[in-house]
Order: C-alpha cells, then structure tokens, then sequence
C-alpha cells in the first residue's frame, strides 16, 4: 500500500528512507540509524522490523542475514516488504507473495526501491534511476524518487501521505540523531507538502554554517524565500550577524521583538547559551 526508497549518500555516509503512500502516517514505515543502516517496513507494516532490523545490523549480520531471520519469525512474512540497507550501501529486499500488485523491488548497491498496491511496475525502477542520476543533497534525491514514482503510477489509489528521513554519517553521532525527520500524514498533495517542509529544514540546518564570511542580507533573503515566519528570518539574520561580530546587527535584526517581555527573557537565554553576544538586550 505503499512505494519506497532506501538509499545511502556515498561521499558523507549519510542514510535515509522516503516513503509515500495513499495510508495515513507512514512515518512508521520509515527507520535509520547512523553508521548502522535503514530500513523501509511496509505492507500491512509491521514496525518491529524496523528496530530489530536495525539491532541485527548493528550486530554486525548482513542486510541478507537480518532480513531473513526476521522473516523466519513471522507468520505473516507473505504480507509484508521490506527492504534493509547497511552503512556499507549493501541491500536486500523481500516482497512477499501476498502483497497487493502492482508490487515488487529492486535492488543495488546503495539503494533500495519497492512498492506494492500501484498503479504501474514501472514505478520501483523509476524510483532507482531517478535517485541514481539525480545529484545534491541526499534528501533531495530521495524527494527526486519519489517525484519519479509517482510519474510512473504511484499507488493505484492516490496520495494521502509521505516521509523523509536522513541520518548523518558522522560516526560519532548518536544512535537517535537525524538530521532531517519530516512527515505529512493527511494531504491532497503530500510530496509538494514534503518538500515546502524541507525547504524550512535546510533553511534553519544553515544557520549551522555561518561564519565571519555570512552575508547577513542574502540569509535573510534565504530565510524568507524558504517560508520561514518573521521571528525566524528575524533569528536568521541575528545568528548570521553574530557570526560575523557584528553586534549592532544583532540588535538591529531583534529590535521589532524587544517590545515583548517574554522576547527579551528568550533573548536572555540567548546571550547566556552563545547564540547571540551578551549586552545585545542592552541595545534593543
């Protein structure tokens, strides 16, 4: 009831899942877990294997391993798909024998794409090509094969959810860290709500790399083009200036909030966490 991609960016490590369907929250199919692997549970979902997959992974067994030990367990494994990637970008897939056609996957090094209740077979290879020729960020290609699924078919029923889910590949992060986690359960169009979400993820994930070279204008332009609020684009252009050393920028970027008290106490915590220099509640 449902058409996926797990996939693994091979110049940062980094590994996500995207999912989209005509079910409401599909953010249960979706499962990652840094330097460890993903995994994409689907078909009258059951989300143990998300978790467990994951364990077995880190474990150390193969995609392959995981996969059928867990399929060996359940009774229900002609219902289900699933797919698992290991940091490594080795893959394996299962569509059981029961699930609703269209259905199938396809697998290679570094991804997984696959389906079932849709409109086309042509929508899980569509999926793998469109991610393998697309380029940018590893949340934009895994936007970009779904786009390219839904081209080919989709669910034979429509749309009504999605979610995207990217973990970093940093081996020092912990298991819980995501660098992207966005989902839409109920929307006539949830691939255009998914990617009006990550627009504001990115916008905010760049506050992360000002430095003294920032333009404070240009973020704010930024900001504002990527649909944050004006408190947010108001933050953007603090943090970009304080970047810089600019403190009257600071000032200047906050001073329409100062009037309100509970501002000027968040602005506090601000100054004493070093997001912002101390003194900038003094100039508003």
């Amino acid at each position: 009831m449902t058409y996926s991609i797990v996939a693994r960016d091979a110049a940062t490590g980094e590994l996500g899942v995207a999912v989209q369907s005509r079910a409401f929250g599909v953010g249960i199919c979706a499962h990652a877990r840094p330097c460890v692997g993903a995994v994409a549970t689907q078909s009258f979902t059951e989300e143990g294997y998300g978790p467990r997959g994951l364990d077995l992974l880190a474990a150390g067994a193969s995609p392959d391993e995981a996969l059928a030990e867990l399929l060996a367990a359940d009774d229900r494994r002609d219902f289900r798909q699933v797919a698992f990637l290991a940091a490594d970008g080795r893959a394996a897939a299962h569509t059981g024998a029961a699930c609703i056609p269209d259905c199938g996957d396809l697998t290679r090094d570094g991804a997984s794409a696959q389906g079932n209740m849709l409109a086309s077979t042509g929508v899980w290879p569509a999926m793998l090509e469109a991610f393998e020729r697309s380029h940018g960020l590893l949340a934009e290609r895994l936007l970009a094969a779904l786009d390219a699924g839904e081209a080919a078919g989709g669910d034979f029923r429509g749309r009504q959810a999605a979610t995207l889910v990217v973990v970093p590949g940093d081996s020092d992060a912990e298991p819980w860290k995501r660098s992207v986690d966005l989902r839409v359960d109920d929307h006539p169009e949830p691939l255009v709500e998914l990617r009006r979400l990550l627009a504001i993820r990115l916008a905010l994930w760049r506050r992360a790399s000002f430095g003294p070279d920032t333009s404070v204008e240009e973020e704010i332009e930024l900001a504002r083009a990527a649909g944050l609020r004006p408190d947010e684009v108001a933050m953007s252009a603090a943090l970009a200036a304080a970047a810089k050393g600019d403190a009257d920028a600071v000032a200047d970027a906050l001073r329409p909030f100062a009037p309100e008290p509970r501002w000027r106490e968040a602005f506090a915590r601000y100054e004493r966490l070093g997001f912002i220099p101390e003194g900038i509640r003094d100039r508003l």
